[in-house]
């Protein structure tokens, strides 16, 4: 099973979404910005270090929102998403397609990696 990390980011009543680049597997699909832990990090340090390749900002991670396990043909992924915020820089495209601020309310405009379904739903109900 793979450790993937994720980062929920507010601003206001918006959070941040990513899209896969095209060459990637799942590619042109949205995700939560973050990526898998390597050996000898925590998650949070894993996370810090994905959203500094990324986006090129500096994290503040905080509390677990939700963590799940997905079946892709592919690979098994143990994704948990933290509270996050930016605590330094501007978010930038280094890796992705694209990068939105959507409202709770436009998830449904947007097609996610099928992992972040759940996770989806729950902020659905909790937001």
């Amino acid at each position: 099973m793979t450790e993937v990390v994720a980062a929920l980011i507010w601003n206001q009543d918006k959070f941040m979404i990513c899209q896969r680049p095209a060459h990637k597997a799942r590619g042109l699909l949205w995700e939560f910005v973050g990526g898998k832990v390597e050996p000898g990090e925590t998650k949070e340090q894993a996370l810090i270090r994905e959203c500094q390749e990324e986006l090129g900002v500096t994290l503040s991670v905080g509390e677990i929102f939700v963590d799940v396990v997905h079946e892709y043909p592919d690979l098994t992924v143990h994704l948990t998403l933290f509270h996050a915020i930016i605590r330094e820089g501007t978010p930038q495209k280094l890796e992705h397609n694209d990068i939105r601020w959507i409202t709770v309310n436009e998830i449904d405009q947007y097609a996610f990696c099928p992992a972040d379904e759940e996770i989806l739903r729950r902020l659905k109900d909790a937001y």
